[in-house]
């Protein structure tokens, strides 16, 4: 396992712990669990589509909740005991599980559909207005003011 010292980084700067935390969260991938498998695709210049492979759980199996930039995605199935079936071989994962997903700043979840064993959770990044890019107008007023005291 890797391991990083980010102690220096700490000393010197100021009002970057999201990034921080997100890069020790980083350091832990290896633990990361793996089930389900996932994709995440770009569908737009600022559109994206989580793809989670979930056969055999329905949607009301699924709970989807986001919170602080945190997406999370639960599943849960009825044991076998419930379902009254006799299943003689099991090669489809019924298992429970909770994946998190970390959301950039501004990206907002579009909607989620359920179809042929995908749940797809479209994602939308919004930028606001105040961090849109603008122009600022030069004012000629101003070179004319300093050209004025430069002549007195």
């Amino acid at each position: 396992m890797r391991q990083f010292d980010l102690a220096p980084l700490y000393r010197n700067t100021v009002g970057f712990d999201r990034l921080f935390s997100m890069l020790d969260q980083m350091v832990g991938v290896d633990a990361a669990p793996s089930y389900p498998p996932y994709n995440i695709e770009r569908t737009g210049e600022n559109a994206y589509r989580i793809s989670i492979a979930v056969a055999g759980f329905t949607d009301r199996d699924l709970t989807i909740e986001v919170k602080e930039n945190t997406l999370s995605v639960r599943g849960e199935r009825k044991p076998l005991e419930e379902r009254k079936a006799d299943v003689l071989y099991q090669g489809i994962a019924a298992r429970s599980f909770d994946r998190r997903f970390q959301l950039a700043d501004g990206v907002q979840v579009a909607g989620a559909t359920l179809e042929n064993g995908l749940l797809h959770l479209d994602l939308v990044r919004e930028i606001p207005e105040a961090k849109k890019p603008k122009l600022i107008p030069i004012s000629a007023n101003g070179a004319r003011a300093i050209e004025a005291s430069r002549a007195a």
